[in-house]
């Protein structure tokens, strides 16, 4: 007698948005001095009928939210960690800009070791896989 096989967490995901009709998940990554560029290119893909999620925003630039060094600190950590939950979400990831820093690099690696499908608006700057 065999068992069915049962369904990783990423499977459910997956069929779940199947069985909803949902439209492929793309998550911007990229360099924050590239927030106009992130705006345009989440405009680009919603127009091509995709849901986009991106970074939160600057965190690097004075703001009421960040003006406590040690708060400031906690709230990049956390949302780092929210932007990798939204690479587990994504169907694919696009990467923004013509650079790529020790933070973007990061995502990278994380979105390939899920295996997810990478795009690059430079793909010159694309590092090895």
């Amino acid at each position: 007698m065999s068992y069915p096989q049962l369904l990783t967490p990423e499977e459910k995901l997956a069929d779940a948005k199947t069985l909803l009709s949902l439209p492929p998940v793309v998550v911007i990554c990229g360099s924050i001095r590239f927030t106009i560029e992130m705006t345009d290119a989440d405009l680009r893909e919603t127009k091509a009928g995709r849901i986009v999620v991106k970074p939160a925003g600057d965190t690097k630039s004075p703001h009421e939210l960040s003006s406590d060094p040690l708060e400031a600190e906690t709230l990049k950590v956390r949302l780092g960690d929210l932007h990798r939950a939204k690479i587990r979400l994504a169907d694919e990831v696009l990467v923004v800009g013509d650079y790529i820093g020790d933070s973007t690099r990061a995502e990278i690696a994380y979105a390939r070791s899920l295996g997810k499908p990478i795009r690059f608006t430079h793909p010159e700057v694309a590092p090895d896989a």
